[in-house]
């Protein structure tokens, strides 16, 4: 085996190896920055769990894996807790699903990969020495940001200076369309706003519909819930998220006319 060939599975072996240890305590949805509940075990209880949903840190990195959607194991759990440590907003499920593939768009974003929603080689060997995402106002405490560059894509949560999710977005996709007020580009508008309403559940709009809407230009942009995230830009001017995200988006952040949580939407080739 060539040394390139045995760094690459010691490095594989690490994150696959780290993602095992808290799955015994795994709860069924996993936010970044919120602790996951379980009921109190004893020693021997705790151990038995571990010893049982323990993935297998040989098998990614002896076959050299590839994952990607569909699939499911423990080696897609061992993927979705790197990401969750990193970070990277997903449920915990153990199946490669919309969230898992719209976590992976966005680590491979910030680490400067082709998003292609699929972890192989690079991918794998980038979750082993991960490069950290390059905040763009650090001064503001709490803050949204939202890199619209089309090979970025990602939106980044700060609470009180601490980074809690980021998470794939899809901005405005450039191109003309037509609607009751006549016809336009498609554009995400750049610059500082805030978080100023929200509207629950599946809202009905000219263009189509988006989930829990939490608008920061009056009722004609928001960052909102889709189940269409695609890995390029593609909406008329919001900023979509996956729609699991939007369930409890709004909780996470100040919504208020007067006082709603900064939002950042720049456009920065470099992540």
């Amino acid at each position: 085996m060539s040394l390139m060939k045995k760094t690459r599975k010691r490095a594989a072996i690490g994150w696959l190896a780290a993602g095992a240890s808290a799955v015994a305590m795994t709860a069924a949805v996993a936010l970044p920055g919120a602790a996951a509940h379980a009921a109190p075990a004893g020693p021997a209880a705790a151990g038995r769990a571990a010893a049982a949903a323990k993935p297998s840190a040989t098998g990614l990195a002896a076959t050299a894996q590839t994952l990607s959607p569909g699939d499911h194991g423990s080696a897609v759990l061992a993927l979705q807790h790197r990401l969750h440590s990193l970070k990277y907003w997903l449920k915990i499920t153990a199946k490669f699903d919309f969230d898992t593939q719209e976590a992976v768009y966005a680590f491979q974003a910030v680490n400067g990969l082709s998003m292609d929603g699929i972890v192989g080689p690079l991918t794998t060997r980038a979750l082993a020495h991960p490069h950290t995402y390059k905040p763009q106002a650090p001064s503001v405490a709490t803050r949204i940001e939202v890199n619209i560059s089309p090979k970025v894509q990602i939106l980044a949560y700060y609470k009180n200076h601490q980074l809690v999710l980021i998470s794939h977005i899809s901005s405005a996709g450039g191109y003309r369309f037509c609607d009751r007020n006549g016809c336009q580009t498609a554009t995400t508008p750049t610059g500082w706003y805030h978080a100023n309403w929200f509207d629950p559940g599946w809202v009905r709009v000219p263009l189509g519909e988006m989930y829990n809407p939490v608008f920061f230009i009056g009722g004609a942009y928001a960052i909102h819930g889709d189940t269409a995230v695609p890995n390029y830009p593609a909406s008329h001017g919001c900023v979509r998220i996956p729609d699991d995200l939007a369930t409890v988006f709004h909780t996470m952040i100040s919504v208020s006319n007067t006082h709603g949580t900064r939002i950042d939407i720049y456009n920065r080739k470099s992540v």
